[in-house]
């Protein structure tokens, strides 16, 4: 009897909860999400917006009244699911993935992510863990410019140009969310908003520094990338830990409000950095209470406060607020609409079985097809920096019985090949550089060296005695975790401790036999000597490839399976720091390779080799004088003229001619990745939009003028050069100069 009263209260209980209007699937999103809001009281939306993690202060709780369970909004998707529990695909991290140019890859890659952050998702919920790291809501991608080569973080963007990064975003938001017409599979948040790209801890604390910045050097730097996050739908952003001239950017009602909810149409949520919301006052001093913090941030336009395990935290004084009259009631039940329209839009108030996102299961985790997806893209992420006489690929047939000596601190260490906010694969799908080599027939001699990548002790002995016994060297370099990371900037761009020593003890016991040099980083490296050095036959840049680094390798030292590389470099490499302004400085004078001026780099921002060469032709207009408003289309013949087959970056850049205020020197406006067999030729074509044009006085304006645009593998006028030509074409805008948004009108 007893257990048939059970039954009956849970099958009401149950019925109960389909009586709310929120959970009617027939009505409209806006109509369920304002039935579920009116049904709060002011306490529990407070916990909701107060409950962004991590720790103590996650999950969001549990409404049980309306049968509403507990929420993780604290998940990391950067490349991969990352510190959530138990193993997940891990593919390289994304500055490499920028520079593989490819955004269909980028698609592909944040799409796998988002199936794997579900299928653990449906697992966590159905044993009740609520945890960190559990949840759809990502913190990715990060789209900050890189434009400080010593910055720590440099390794989690997708490098320094606003039109590169924005395209990778758009691609990464829309593949992590899914093409379901209902649901998303996991929501993604740009992160971090804004004017943010060191200093990590030198000279100064992200958590106090004032980024000093020009609306210009804003608006055309700092701000594009996100803007075509929002365009692309990403239903999060992450606002920053630095003010923004003098005001924290979780504070700025400016940027927050003004910008991006009147300006772009932002209807998603903002979640603060970690502790950001706490450090407006403990840092910045720019409050004195949490009182004053709380009103200040939600009313600029703060949803979720992510805390420094801090159950009492900033946002729980929300309700004093609104009793003292600083925060409206309705202030708050605007700020918690997102949030419970993000989880709506989930699935999570729907019947499991509309969601088939809900029926992916942990099969799917490290599936072949990621696994494979993973090495695909290491492949496409290398960058051939040098290559000389032809040195690679070798043949299968030359290397077969050789001996291959792979030596240095990354040559046999799998932590330091991951870089930041990884996710942890199983073992046996981890392939360091030389357990990649002995997949092929060779024999492999190892040698550190130094067992970490900061080299403080170092051992030339073991080093020259593997060099000396092999027919081919692989030096294996870099930085890694240890040297640059969140929280910790890089003192200067040379190769760590004694790995310079390494690699000069490692070419003269070489004598003249092929030295191949790997680098494993982010930011720059100074590798000038091993540049001009003759003895040094070959350099590719590798970033953090992740799990199939080894296969990677052996794939493109052979060219086989077609592993030719085509990555280009998505950030300028500088020949030395005195190219580069101090890191505290936020002007974009000399920065970047839009205004770099006459200096010349050690790498140049889209530099990358090939095994086989490309030459450009008729580069084609579809007309030479448009109006003001304008599109233009622009074709460009691109033949492979070498005996391989191979990848080609066609990268397309924009001059202006008489601009009014200081433009770059040129802005890459279009580019893409294009396979080209033996002697193909392709016909590539690009569309330059009027706004692409658009340059900021005190507003965006289109003027009239002189233009030029260039074609090819490469940037224009370079000196460290491909090798294959670049073209131009010129054209005129005819009119009078006119606000960019009279023409969207």
């Amino acid at each position: 009897m007893m257990f048939q009263v059970i039954i009956v209260l849970m099958w009401c209980a149950a019925s109960d909860e389909q009586d709310y209007p929120f959970r009617n699937t027939s009505l409209s999103w806006e109509d369920r999400v304002s039935d579920l809001i009116d049904r709060l009281t002011l306490d529990e939306m407070v916990l909701q917006m107060a409950r962004g993690g991590a720790r103590k202060n996650a999950p969001a709780p549990p409404i049980e009244r309306l049968g509403i369970k507990p929420y993780s909004w604290n998940t990391e998707c950067l490349r991969g699911d990352a510190e959530a529990p138990g193993w997940a695909t891990s593919f390289p991290q994304a500055l490499g993935l920028a520079a593989s140019f490819n955004l269909a890859l980028m698609y592909r890659v944040a799409n796998a992510t988002g199936t794997e952050v579900r299928a653990k998702n449906n697992y966590f919920t159905s044993v009740g863990d609520y945890s960190d790291h559990t949840g759809l809501s990502c913190f990715s991608p990060v789209v900050n410019i890189m434009r400080h080569p010593l910055w720590g973080r440099n390794q989690e963007t997708y490098g320094e140009d606003p039109f590169l990064s924005g395209q990778l975003s758009t691609a990464f938001v829309k593949g992590l969310q899914g093409d379901h017409p209902r649901y998303i599979k996991a929501n993604s948040g740009c992160k971090h908003f804004d004017v943010h790209g060191g200093p990590e801890n030198i000279p100064e604390s992200r958590f106090s520094f004032d980024a000093k910045v020009t609306d210009r050097d804003w608006r055309m730097t700092f701000l594009p990338q996100f803007q075509a996050c929002v365009s692309a739908g990403t239903y999060s952003l992450m606002c920053s830990y630095n003010r923004i001239n003098g005001v924290p950017s979780c504070a700025n009602k400016k940027l927050l409000t003004d910008i991006l909810h009147t300006e772009w149409g932002f209807k998603g949520y903002v979640v603060s950095d970690e502790g950001a919301i706490e450090f407006i006052m403990t840092r910045h001093n720019y409050t004195t209470s949490f009182l004053e913090t709380a009103i200040a941030s939600v009313n600029a336009g703060v949803n979720l406060e992510l805390s420094i395990n801090l159950p009492d935290n900033v946002f729980m004084k929300i309700s004093e607020a609104v009793a003292k009259g600083n925060i409206t009631k309705e202030m708050v039940k605007n700020r918690v609409r997102p949030l419970f329209y993000t989880r709506m839009r989930l699935g999570e108030f729907d019947p499991p079985e509309m969601n088939p996102y809900r029926a992916l299961g942990m099969d799917v985790v490290q599936n072949d097809e990621h696994r494979n997806l993973s090495l695909q893209a290491a492949i496409q992420s290398f960058v051939l920096l040098k290559n000389l006489q032809q040195t690679l690929p070798i043949s299968r047939k030359y290397i077969t019985g050789k001996t291959v000596a792979v030596i240095g601190p990354f040559a046999d260490n799998p932590k330091v090949l991951f870089g930041d906010y990884a996710p942890v694969p199983d073992p046996q799908f981890v392939y360091t550089p030389r357990k990649g080599l002995k997949t092929l027939p060779v024999k492999v001699l190892f040698a550190a060296g130094c067992t970490e990548p900061t080299c403080k002790n170092y051992s030339p002995t073991e080093i020259k005695e593997a060099v000396q016994s092999a027919d081919i060297i692989i030096v294996c370099l870099g930085t890694g975790t240890d040297i640059e990371t969140e929280g910790r900037d890089r003192m200067d761009i040379a190769l760590p401790g004694h790995q310079d020593e390494l690699l000069r003890d490692a070419v003269s016991s070489a004598s003249g036999r092929p030295v191949i040099v790997l680098l494993f980083n982010a930011g720059p490296i100074d590798v000038n000597w091993a540049k001009s050095n003759n003895d040094v036959h070959a350099i590719i840049e590798c970033f953090f490839p992740a799990q199939t680094t080894g296969l990677a390798i052996a794939r493109i030292l052979l060219n086989e399976d077609g592993a030719v590389p085509a990555g280009r470099l998505p950030a300028t490499w500088p020949s030395h720091l005195d190219q580069v302004p101090p890191m505290e400085n936020y002007s974009m004078e000399g920065r970047t390779y839009r205004y770099y001026g006459n200096k010349v780099p050690l790498y140049p921002f889209g530099y990358g080799l090939s095994y086989t060469t490309f030459i450009y032709s008729q580069l084609t207009l579809s007309t030479t004088n448009i109006p003001i408003c304008g599109n233009l289309t622009v074709s460009v013949q691109v033949q492979n003229s070498g005996k391989q087959d191979g990848d080609e970056v066609i990268q397309l850049y924009l001059r202006w001619g008489q601009a009014s205020v200081t433009m770059p020197q040129w802005q890459l406006v279009g580019f893409t990745r294009a396979t080209i067999t033996a002697g193909q030729i392709k016909k590539l074509e690009f569309k330059v939009t009027y706004d692409q044009r658009a340059i900021w006085t005190d507003q965006w304006m289109l003027e009239p003028g002189a233009f030029s645009l260039f074609a090819g593998g490469q940037q224009p006028f370079q000196q460290t050069s491909t090798g294959s030509n670049v073209l131009q074409a010129d054209f005129l805008v005819s009119g009078t100069a006119r606000r960019l948004i009279d023409c969207k009108n």
